[in-house]
């Protein structure tokens, strides 16, 4: 009823004919049903069943090994420290983007500055053989700087 209005509304006056029903239906051929029949032998190669084993942990074991984790957790102060502290940076740091965002150019801006870094990145690090053993022999170094074992 709202198409008619317009549509009278659009033409000052002039009703188009209605359309029968069907003319709005796609109409199938006979080509494309022999298409579909032909197809079904290829597709019933495609079926996957699942496997009758359950091989996921149900909630009451999964609550059970967390309890056994968290108790295990020695300096359970610290722990939530640094939980809280996480959530508080991702927090602010969340708000800082969307402060940023909200500057008319500055997103386009940084966004050119990540992809300028980007490529030169990847023509620094990933480009030759020998600067990626660089990059795999730092990448090393900081995780044993970080672990403790340097």
């Amino acid at each position: 009823m709202a198409a008619t209005a317009y549509s009278v509304a659009l033409l000052g006056g002039a009703r188009l004919p209605a359309a029968p029903r069907s003319a709005l239906l796609p109409r199938r051929s006979a080509c494309q049903l022999r298409l579909q029949v032909a197809d079904a032998p290829r597709l019933s190669l495609l079926r996957v069943k699942a496997a009758s084993e359950d091989t996921s942990a149900s909630g009451d074991e999964l609550i059970e090994e967390l309890k056994a984790k968290w108790d295990a957790v020695e300096d359970k102060p610290t722990v939530l420290l640094y939980g809280g502290g996480a959530i508080v940076a991702l927090w602010l740091t969340s708000v800082v983007v969307g402060a940023i965002n909200a500057v008319p150019l500055l997103p386009k801006i940084m966004e050119l500055v990540g992809l300028g870094y980007t490529g030169w990145f990847v023509y620094r690090y990933l480009l030759f053989k020998e600067s990626r053993k660089e990059l795999a022999t730092d990448i090393e170094a900081l995780k044993k700087k970080i672990t403790g074992t340097e």
